[in-house]
C-alpha cells in the first residue's frame, strides 16, 4: 500500500510539472513599462501573485520575445500564453478582425464598453475561439487629428492634404475624402511635419503626446464625445493554457482581469484628457468633432471602408451590421 502511494504521488507530480497546471505563464506585448497595455497586464500578474494559487505571469517587454505583428499565431498555437496587442493586427488571419479598426464603428470610450459587452464581440470571440484563443481584458484606446496649418475634423478638411492615418481602413476613408496618404509608422509623424511632407496625421491620444507632436501642429481634434479613430486593444490568452488551470488559478486570473479592464477604461479615457491638456498648454488650437462632423465621416466610411470590407469578406456583413447594430 506504501509503495501504491508513493508511486501514485510521483505520477501526480509528474501531471503537474507536464504543464497541466501551469505555474508559469509567459505574456508578450510592444510596449515600454510606463505604457497603460502593460499596466493592465502587470494588475493581472499582481492579482494572481497575491492569490497565492501556485501561478506566476512573467512578462515579456517591447517585444522581446515576440515582434509586434508576430505574436497572435503563437499565442493560437499554444507557444506564448498571452499576449496585449491591437487586434486588428490578426485581421490577416481572422478578417472579421479589422473591424476593430474601422472608422466611425466607435464613437466614444461608453459606446466602446457597450461594445464589449454585445452580440458583435460575441461574435468576435467565436473567431478566436477557433484559434484557441481567448479574451481575457477588454479594452479600446482612442486618437484624433492633428493638422500643421488648420483644424482637422470633418471630410471636407482633408482634400489636397498629404496624410498619414493608422490602419488600411482608414487610408481608404481619407483617400475618399481627397487627401494623399503617406505610409509610416508614429514615431516618423513629428519629422514628417518638420520637413514639410505632411500636412497632418491621424494616430493614438498617447502617441500624440509621447513624440511631442503638439510642437509642431496648429491645431488638434482630440477624442472627446465623438471621435473617429478607436483601437480594440486586449489582453488575449491561449483558451487550452486557461482551461488547463486548476479552477482556483482560473478564478485568480479572472479576478485580476476584471480588476484591469475597469482600469483600462478609466486610463483610456485620461489619456485622451491629458493630451488636450498638453496641446492646450503649448498653445495648440483644440477643435472637438461634432455629431454633424462624425455623421459625414460614417457616411463616407459606408461608401469607402465599410463598402472595401464587405466585398473583401465573405462574412463581412453580418460583422458591420452587429457593429453597427450597438447603440
Amino acid at each position: 500500500m506504501k509503495i501504491k502511494t508513493i508511486l501514485s504521488a510521483a505520477v501526480g507530480a509528474a501531471f503537474i510539472s507536464s504543464g497541466a497546471y501551469a505555474t508559469e505563464l509567459r505574456l508578450s506585448h510592444q510596449w515600454s513599462t510606463k505604457d497603460v497595455r502593460h499596466q493592465v497586464a502587470q494588475i493581472v500578474a499582481d492579482h494572481v501573485k497575491d492569490a497565492n494559487v501556485d501561478l506566476d505571469i512573467k512578462i515579456f517587454t517591447s517585444q522581446s520575445l515576440f515582434k509586434a505583428r508576430e505574436q497572435y499565431m503563437p499565442l493560437s498555437r499554444g507557444q506564448l500564453d498571452m499576449t496585449v496587442l491591437p487586434l486588428s493586427y490578426a485581421g490577416g488571419q481572422q478578417p472579421a478582425y479589422n473591424l476593430t479598426l474601422m472608422p466611425g464603428l466607435v464613437k466614444n470610450h461608453d459606446h466602446a464598453a457597450r461594445l464589449n459587452e454585445s452580440p458583435f464581440m460575441e461574435a468576435i470571440e467565436e473567431k478566436m475561439a477557433e484559434d484557441d484563443v481567448m479574451v481575457l481584458v477588454h479594452g479600446y484606446l482612442a486618437g484624433g487629428f492633428v493638422g500643421k496649418d488648420k483644424c482637422i475634423s470633418k471630410p471636407d478638411d482633408v482634400a489636397g492634404l498629404q496624410m498619414r492615418a493608422a490602419g488600411k481602413s482608414f487610408n481608404q476613408l481619407l483617400s475618399g475624402a481627397g487627401a494623399s496618404i503617406a505610409s509610416m509608422s508614429s514615431s516618423e509623424i513629428y519629422n514628417a511635419m518638420q520637413t514639410g511632407v505632411l500636412d497632418a496625421a491621424n494616430t493614438s491620444s498617447a502617441s500624440f503626446v509621447s513624440y511631442r507632436i503638439y510642437e509642431q501642429v496648429k491645431c488638434y481634434t482630440p477624442a472627446s464625445e465623438q471621435a473617429l479613430w478607436f483601437m480594440y486593444q486586449p489582453l488575449l490568452m491561449n483558451k487550452s493554457t486557461f482551461e488547463g488551470l486548476t479552477s482556483a488559478q482560473q478564478s485568480a486570473l479572472l479576478e485580476g482581469a476584471r480588476k484591469a479592464e475597469a482600469y483600462y477604461l478609466e486610463e483610456a479615457k485620461k489619456q485622451d484628457a491629458n493630451s488636450v491638456e498638453v496641446f492646450r498648454n503649448a498653445g495648440v488650437e483644440i477643435k472637438e468633432m461634432t455629431v454633424d462632423e462624425f455623421q459625414a465621416w460614417q457616411n463616407l466610411a459606408k461608401e469607402t471602408s465599410y463598402k472595401a470590407f464587405v466585398e473583401d469578406y465573405p462574412e463581412g456583413q453580418r460583422f458591420l451590421d452587429l457593429a453597427l447594430a450597438v447603440e
